[in-house]
């Protein structure tokens, strides 16, 4: 006790009041700096503290991997390494990382990276890939080419070559997966069926990607990523997006993407009130194997004896020509299939005209069109052909169950419906009746 007091007088008598305080500042900062260098230094090993550091506060590998109602699809950041002999996208993690990988259910996955999960017929042709994080060096194969761009692994199995399939399965989920990384990505594309299929799009893989496609199923470089998505995001509805996900995309955002791939200048339809020397343009979509219209020439007669300008065309494998040609035009109409989905190249409030063939379900054929239609500022309208209108009058006797039943036959699997319904049907429009319709969209113009 008295040693204290003596040291407390001597440090009194040396130092000011002032100068007493001065120290104490300092001696308080330099205590922070000394316990700040301390965390610094000690931060790998602080796991034996008694709270953790969340995931944003910590920069570690991330793999989130989410499960939709028509996809499914991982986002990894961290040391990946791709190698497709194994179908395997290797995550080189550290223990730490093993195990609160664990904790987060994100640890090993198998994905089929094509959107439409849960039809299994479509999935059958799509490669299956492994998203597994591994611990042990021993373990990862070494990378052979390094890459400073994320990627995303998308399978072209499925139903690609279909071009409704086309659209609403892979097209529009790569838009909505790619997008918010301004081309500067790369694209690495499994199941290469149909070969064609990149280049027939290649105007619209081309302004989401800045670089060269790589077919992964043939490589047999270990290829390394800082950022891979394997599997595509999509909307649970056909040919949609939907803007209240993040990154906040719409069909607007998409069709104007279109619009500057393929240089299509007519942004909105015509508006005959405003231009009432003009003619309207109505495209009749011609099919030439199941579906087609067989009275083509008496449709188009009627169009133009209402005041339409009348073109048929048939879509094919250049897409960039037939874009132009649905551009171009106000209303489109044909008959149920993937032909309609060219209604994305429309003009802002066209018209879009889906003839139902007989016998097919309502619901069947809107899920794929009319409310896609909405979110592309499209206008809808849809004509039901009567059996006096189809082909199947002449293959079936009256009373047939094709003709008088034909939930029997749907009853009997989407195969055999599909093959008598859709695959085994024309149309012969009854002019007079569909007339209807056609003065409707006249009238759908003028507001």
């Amino acid at each position: 006790m008295g040693e204290k007091v003596m040291y407390d007088t001597i440090f009194a008598r040396s130092f000011s009041r002032s100068d007493q305080k001065k120290l104490g500042y300092a001696a308080f900062l330099g205590c922070l700096l000394i316990a700040l260098s301390f965390c610094l230094v000690f931060k790998p090993y602080s796991t034996f503290l008694p709270f953790r550091l969340n995931a944003s506060e910590q920069k570690r590998t991330k793999i989130v991997c989410s499960s939709e109602k028509r996809t499914e699809f991982c986002e990894i950041n961290g040391d990946i390494r791709i190698e497709a002999n194994s179908a395997t996208v290797f995550v080189s993690v550290s223990p730490q990382e093993s195990i609160i990988l664990a904790e987060e259910n994100n640890s090993s996955r198998i994905i089929r990276p094509y959107a439409r999960k849960e039809d299994e017929y479509a999935l059958s042709t799509v490669r299956k890939w492994s998203v597994k994080p591994v611990s042990d060096s021993k373990l990862i194969p070494k990378c052979n080419q390094n890459h400073s761009v994320p990627a995303i692994l998308f399978s072209l199995g499925g139903y690609s070559g279909n071009n409704f399939h086309d659209f609403t399965d892979i097209i529009i989920p790569l838009f909505s997966t790619a997008r918010v990384f301004d081309g500067q990505v790369k694209f690495l594309v499994a199941d290469k069926n149909p070969w064609w299929w990149v280049n027939k799009f290649q105007n619209l893989v081309q302004k989401l990607s800045n670089y060269e496609v790589v077919y992964i199923d043939n490589e047999t470089d270990i290829h390394c990523f800082n950022n891979v998505i394997v599997g595509l995001k999509r909307s649970p509805q056909e040919l949609s997006i939907d803007p209240s996900e993040t990154p906040a995309y719409s069909m607007t955002d998409f069709r104007q993407l279109l619009r500057n791939a393929y240089s299509l200048n007519k942004t909105s339809a015509i508006k005959l009130e405003d231009h009432k020397s003009r003619a309207p343009r109505l495209l009749i979509v011609a099919r030439n194997r199941t579906r087609s219209f067989t009275n083509t020439d008496e449709i188009a007669a009627m169009g133009r004896n209402l005041g339409y300008q009348v073109v048929v065309a048939e879509a094919d494998s250049n897409v960039a020509r037939f874009a132009q040609v649905v551009n171009s035009c106000d209303v489109m109409m044909g008959v149920h299939g993937a032909g309609l989905t060219n209604m994305v190249f429309l003009p802002e409030n066209a018209i879009l005209i889906q003839i139902i063939p007989f016998g097919v379900a309502e619901w069947i054929v809107r899920d794929a069109f009319k409310y896609p239609s909405d979110g592309m500022n499209i206008n809808y309208l849809d004509y039901k052909i009567e059996a006096e209108e189809s082909s199947l009058i002449e293959q079936y006797p009256a009373g047939h169950e094709v003709l008088s039943n034909p939930i029997s036959i749907l009853k009997k699997g989407w195969v055999p419906f599909k093959q008598v319904y859709l695959d085994k049907q024309n149309v012969k429009l009854d002019v007079n009746r569909f007339r209807l319709t056609l003065v409707k969209a006249l009238e759908l113009l003028h507001q």
